[in-house]
C-alpha cells in the first residue's frame, strides 16, 4: 500500500477550514478524506468507517479534542496516528496533546505544504508505507505526481483531483485491464453506481492532456465491454 490509498478523518469546526485541508489532501492523492464538525459526528465517523489519520482540532463545539482523544484511545482496539491542529500555540497544550500519545501539534494558520509534508511523514512513520515514484513516463507525457502534471513537449497541464485518482489507479494496475466498476469505484467511494457518464469525461480528458491525437489514444486505451488500459 502508498500513501495514497490512506483515508483520513478532518475533525473541526470550522468548515471553511476543514473543506481547504480536504480539498489539500485529495489534489495530493488521498483517496479518502471526510469532514466531522463536532466530537459526536467524529465518533459516528469512526464507528462507521476505517480511517488511518485524524487531523484532529482542539476547540469543538460539543468538547474539547484532548477529552476526545483520551475517549477514543480507551476504545480504539488498535492505535490510530493523531494529529493536532489548533489554533492554540501555547507550549502547554503543544505538551499535553503530545502527552497524551498525539503524533504531531501542527498550530493554525500554516503553510499547505507543511500540513502535506508532516502527514506524509507520520503515515510513512506509522505505517511504513510506500513512496510511489515521483514521475511516470507515458509516451512522451511525463507525469510528476508531487507537482499534480502531466508534461508533453507542448504543454504542461494540472491534473484534477479526479483526473488524478483516476490516472494513479491505472499506472498502479498498468498493462492490466481495470473495470468500469473499480475506476468508478476508485473516483467514487461513497457510491459509485451511476457515474459511468462521468468516467467517460473524464477519461477523455485525460487522454486530452497524455496523448498526441486523443481521438486515436495509443497508451489510454478502451478495453470494449471490460473497461480501460493503460499500456
Amino acid at each position: 500500500m502508498s500513501r495514497y490509498d490512506s483515508a483520513i478523518l478532518i475533525v473541526d469546526d470550522e468548515a471553511a477550514l476543514s473543506k481547504m485541508v480536504q480539498e489539500l489532501l485529495q489534489k495530493d492523492g488521498y483517496r479518502q478524506v471526510e469532514t466531522a464538525g463536532s466530537c459526536t459526528e467524529a465518533k459516528r465517523c469512526l464507528r462507521e468507517n476505517k480511517y488511518h489519520l485524524l487531523l484532529l482540532d482542539v476547540m469543538l463545539p460539543d468538547g474539547d479534542g484532548f477529552s476526545l482523544l483520551k475517549e477514543l484511545k480507551r476504545e480504539w482496539t488498535e492505535e490510530k496516528p493523531v494529529i493536532f491542529l489548533s489554533a492554540r500555540d501555547e507550549d502547554q497544550a503543544r505538551l499535553r496533546g503530545l502527552g497524551l500519545g498525539a503524533d504531531d501539534y501542527i498550530t493554525k494558520p500554516f503553510l499547505p505544504e507543511e500540513l502535506l509534508l508532516r502527514v506524509r511523514a507520520v503515515l510513512r512513520r506509522t505505517y511504513h508505507l510506500e513512496d510511489v515514484e515521483e514521475t511516470v513516463c507515458i509516451g512522451e507525457a511525463v507525469v510528476d505526481w508531487e507537482a499534480g502534471t502531466v508534461t508533453t513537449q507542448t504543454a504542461c497541464h494540472m491534473l484534477t483531483a479526479k483526473e488524478y485518482m483516476l490516472l494513479k489507479k491505472l499506472c498502479e494496475n498498468r498493462g492490466k485491464i481495470v473495470s468500469i466498476d473499480r475506476l468508478c469505484d476508485t473516483l467514487w467511494p461513497d457510491g459509485s453506481y451511476g457515474f459511468e457518464n462521468s468516467l467517460m469525461v473524464h477519461i477523455r480528458r485525460l487522454r486530452e492532456k497524455l496523448e498526441k491525437e486523443p481521438s486515436k489514444p495509443e497508451y489510454l486505451v478502451t478495453v470494449r465491454g471490460l473497461g480501460y488500459k493503460l499500456k
